[in-house]
């Protein structure tokens, strides 16, 4: 009598459970391997949106402040110019100056052929969050799809060490749980 050592399987062709086994092993890691791209194209969609929105809002910041320098320049001239006090070559030099400064406030306010001013920076910012809070609303999912996946691997792998044909149906489930998370990582039903 030849004994099979410990650390090898006795051979058995054409078992079919253990085919229906390496199917589901074949099918779960492919998933698994779809769920961890979404997974990390999530977590890097989610980053660069934050950075550029972050941009934005510094942009934004910047042109404000900017706007506020003019605002605050444009009130001394008019102040100056209700004294009454300049000369009349003053008083149009001024007057030129507070026009420039109206139109620089304006400019920086909103600029649609640049898409560089107050209004557009804010749409824009908006926009790069509304981006990064769908990239971090998808992200969940593909967490929860690749530990049930790796889950059901593991059991399946199990149950074909052991044999045990009722615990087939327990990774299957977890597959098919794995494999909706992953197509709702996708497309955000829930």
């Amino acid at each position: 009598m030849s004994e099979v050592p410990e650390t090898e399987l006795p051979e058995q062709h054409n078992d079919p459970f253990r085919t229906r086994c390496a199917m589901l092993v074949s099918v779960l890691a492919m998933v698994l391997a779809i769920a961890s791209l979404g997974g990390n194209n999530a977590s890097k969609e989610s980053m660069v949106n934050n950075i550029l929105a972050s941009n934005a809002y510094s942009f934004y910041q910047a042109k404000n402040i900017r706007q506020t320098e003019y605002k605050i320049a444009a009130a001394d001239i008019e102040i100056q110019l209700a004294q009454d006090k300049a000369s009349p070559a003053a008083k149009a030099l001024l007057e030129k100056k507070l026009a420039d400064y109206q139109k620089n406030i304006a400019r920086y306010e909103s600029e649609p052929e640049t898409g560089e001013g107050k209004k557009e920076l804010m749409a824009k910012a908006k926009e790069y969050e509304h981006e990064r809070d769908h990239a971090m609303a998808q992200d969940p999912w593909f967490d929860y799809a690749e530990a049930l996946l790796q889950i059901a691997i593991v059991l399946t792998s199990v149950a074909i060490l052991t044999g045990a044909r009722a615990l087939f149906w327990v990774p299957c489930g977890l597959g098919i749980l794995g494999i909706l998370a992953t197509i709702n990582g996708f497309i955000l039903l829930i």
